[in-house]
């Protein structure tokens, strides 16, 4: 699908492609990353244009309305489709749910849109893609765009959507050494450490690697919190025991799936397990690790069964689809209440 003549002619006369950014997939994620991108840069540089789009307009018209109101004098304009993000920006910065989203984007509308520009805005453009997804998927991307002159960076993040309104994230980042540093200053608007992990692909290994273990570790702070209020105690005080001891971590410290057990804090379980980082999604990120586990005859005997009890949690709590993924507690509890 390549961009009309109209198109282009539109979007030059909105906003000189050389200066403006565009942010396609504003969930919960991208929103939030987006927002401190923008805003940044408008303090920075209030002659800057932003541009949006999302498979939702109504998330792209809200996104500008509420951006709008706190940054009256921006430039942003939202567009129907990532044909006319990629028209108007040498910057384009990409947050979707998944694979097939990842490929559709840029197989069907950023590449071939490139293809209609003169050979210079080309070469000047830099595509970001924070999406978790199959590395072979962003390896064969990144190779597309490389061939015709483009650069590219993966660079999924860790933090999740508190760490994206803050502005807190890390992103591991894939590709090459001149990918990588120009993608640093713009991510660097976003999250507070911007980890180069290697060539095309290495940021979202790391990134599956660190979420295996996440969704592991998950499930097993939720069986000790179990275990422990069986035994008579205060979820408080052993989450406290924990934090302080060698079963610390995130899952614990920060996600604890009890209400009560983190009183100076305000995880999902507080909200009834709404915002965060959802359980299909995290179900989605297992799937990928065992996966390329698979792939690379790498045994995972816990990923395995952790990837099979977030399924099983879905299916019996279809609910637990879209709340935190530490809601695999009531899955759990659940469990323990029928024997």
């Amino acid at each position: 699908m390549r961009p009309t003549l109209r198109c282009l002619q539109q979007l030059e006369r909105s906003a000189p492609r050389a200066k403006s950014t565009s942010f396609i997939g504003l969930g919960r994620m991208g929103s939030e990353m987006a927002y401190n991108l923008f805003s940044k840069e408008y303090t920075q540089s209030p002659e800057s244009n932003f541009v949006v789009c999302d498979a939702l307009p109504e998330s792209a018209k809200a996104f500008q309305d509420n951006f709008l109101s706190q940054f009256p004098g921006a430039n942003l304009q939202v567009v129907d489709t990532p044909v006319q993000a990629t028209v108007a920006s040498k910057t384009i910065i990409t947050m979707l749910p998944s694979s097939p989203h990842v490929k559709q984007v840029y197989s069907e509308s950023v590449i071939p849109a490139l293809k209609g520009l003169p050979s210079q805005d080309i070469t000047q453009t830099l595509c970001i893609d924070s999406t978790t997804l199959d590395v072979d998927v962003a390896r064969a991307v990144a190779s597309e765009l490389n061939s015709l002159g483009a650069q590219m960076v993966d660079a999924p993040v860790s933090g999740g959507v508190a760490g994206a309104k803050a502005g807190t994230l890390a992103f591991l980042v894939g590709g090459t050494e001149q990918s990588f540093k120009l993608s640093q200053p713009i991510l660097a608007q976003m999250g507070q450490r911007i980890i180069h992990c290697g060539p095309s692909g290495a940021g979202l290994g790391a990134k599956i690697c660190n979420n295996l273990i996440l969704g592991v570790q998950q499930i097993v702070v939720g069986e000790g919190m179990l275990l422990g209020q069986k035994l008579g105690l205060d979820p408080a005080v052993l989450a406290s025991v924990i934090n302080s001891s060698t079963g610390g971590c995130w899952a614990s410290s920060v996600n604890n799936p009890v209400p009560g057990a983190l009183p100076e804090k305000s995880p999902p379980c507080e909200r009834d397990y709404q915002g965060g980082f959802v359980t299909a999604l995290m179900l989605k990120d297992m799937g990928l690790a065992t996966e390329i586990a698979r792939k690379q005859n790498s045994a995972l005997p816990l990923g395995e069964l952790a990837e099979a009890i977030y399924a099983k949690s879905i299916q019996e709590q279809p609910e637990l689809a879209t709340r935190d993924f530490s809601a695999v507690y009531k899955y759990l509890r659940a469990q323990n209440v029928s024997q």
